[in-house]
């Protein structure tokens, strides 16, 4: 039978608190159980005058990013419209039915004057991780570590062309010492500092709109202006660190200063498992140095299809050469200022050889197999990876890091950003994954209140 509400309680006056309007197992609850946001207080307080007229609450302030975050709302501006009617946001900054909620402009411009040159947001990060630490919930042995895309608050249609140097990695200086000492003890002349002061350049597209985002491709229907979120994180999801870089910086270049990071702020972990994007020399040389094994996973030969694999071709370590399928011996020829070693065969020799069209298609008849200065650091992290413990930590990537990127976008409001330079998205990349690991922290820690 269909009934309908006659009764209209609108006006109804009641003798009610905030406090009784927040369900006993709300969110916020959680959260003001969790940690106690004073914290903030002695962090900002370098960077307020003490003349003036009274600021807006700082702890306030942080608190009601964390509402944007922990909850996912689009902005700031959506985030105050929220407050104004949600009973329990009110609660959680310590407001009133009646309190006068600050304008959506306030945090900008509190930004703007105070906090956009300081490093306020990563203190605020690390002293919430500190406090998960101290609980106990952090498990740092081993590290998981990826990248994500954020589509910048830019026109894809509306950028400039421009011819720019190509970033210097950080191992370069290394890497230019070894390889020049590599071609010393094969006989061969080093190169001059000027081969390597010579720059590489390249063309990028700028946009006009957000001019440090990077255009960023993954295939023909993805092309867009976008910054890479690099991340950490452990084995329960708690991120460990993050540094924001242009979409168009590769993945494999942020590992080293991201680990780094994690050893300064954290400990120095045991294991760190990524995707194939970090199998290279330089990463693996960079991890075994430290001690630190690495969990990589099988990479596809990427030999064209009909043509002999590399791994057909063995190499000799005690005598630095290769062998080819038929028994020739391709010899050292050079060190190349990329740090790769080359080996050639014998044209004479390879004229006639059966494998021929499946070995080479060179004109001159003549293999050449390059092989880097780090390349046993790679092989020996392929070793490592038939290792039932780097299996274990492998698998538990999709468990962690990628869980943190998929939470991070669904429901935390990663997915797009906007916001519009790297210091605007390095605040937005602490805020975010700090409010994860606060909610994180703030359900394992919860104990409900008992009934009565």
């Amino acid at each position: 039978m269909i009934s309908k509400n006659q009764i209209n309680e609108r006006d109804q006056i009641e003798m009610i608190t905030i406090e009784q309007l927040v369900p006993p197992n709300h969110l916020v609850r959680k959260l003001e159980s969790a940690i106690d946001f004073s914290f903030i207080y002695p962090l900002v307080e370098p960077l307020y005058s003490t003349l003036g007229r009274p600021s807006v609450d700082p702890v306030v302030l942080i608190k009601m990013t964390f509402v944007q975050y922990v909850f996912g709302i689009r902005s700031m501006r959506q985030t105050i419209k929220e407050i104004e009617t949600n009973m329990a946001y009110r609660w959680f900054l310590g407001f009133g039915f009646h309190s006068e909620v600050p304008h959506f402009s306030t945090f900008g411009k509190n930004y703007e004057r105070r906090f956009q040159d300081t490093d306020i947001f990563e203190q605020i990060f690390y002293r919430i991780l500190k406090e998960i630490a101290d609980k106990g919930l952090l498990s740092a042995d081993h590290v998981f570590i990826d990248s994500t895309h954020v589509k910048a608050s830019a026109n894809k249609r509306k950028f400039e062309k421009k011819i720019v140097r190509k970033e210097t990695r950080a191992y370069e200086a290394k890497l230019q010492e070894e390889l020049n000492q590599d071609r010393i003890d094969h006989g061969k002349k080093p190169f001059p500092p000027d081969k390597f002061e010579k720059e590489d350049m390249k063309e990028i597209k700028e946009s006009t709109t957000d001019p440090e985002s990077g255009y960023y491709v993954k295939d023909e229907r993805t092309k867009q202006f976008a910054y890479s979120f690099h991340a950490a994180a452990d084995r329960y999801g708690f991120i460990l660190g993050s540094i924001v870089t242009p979409g168009n910086v590769h993945d494999s270049h942020m590992l080293q200063p991201l680990v780094e990071k994690v050893m300064e702020k954290v400990k120095k972990p045991l294991a760190v498992a990524a995707d194939a994007a970090y199998k290279t020399p330089a990463i693996t040389k960079f991890l075994f140095e430290h001690d630190i094994q690495p969990a990589l996973p099988y990479t596809r030969p990427k030999t064209k299809d009909g043509f002999l694999r590399k791994h057909d071709y063995v190499y000799d370590e005690y005598y630095d050469c290769y062998l080819c399928p038929e028994g020739q011996i391709l010899k050292y020829s050079t060190t190349t200022k990329d740090g790769k070693r080359q080996y050639k065969s014998n044209p004479t020799e390879c004229a006639n050889c059966p494998l021929l069209a499946r070995c080479t298609n060179s004109k001159d008849h003549r293999k050449i197999i390059e092989r880097h200065i780090w390349a046993h650091h790679v092989e020996e992290a392929d070793h490592l990876r038939h290792q039932n413990d780097i299996k274990q930590i492998y698998a538990r990537r999709k468990e962690t890091i990628e869980r943190v990127f998929a939470d991070a976008k669904e429901k935390h409001g990663m997915r797009w950003t906007t916001l519009r330079g790297i210091k605007k998205l390095s605040m937005q990349a602490m805020l975010t994954f700090a409010a994860m690991n606060l909610k994180k922290l703030a359900n394992w820690t919860w104990q409900a209140p008992e009934m009565v």
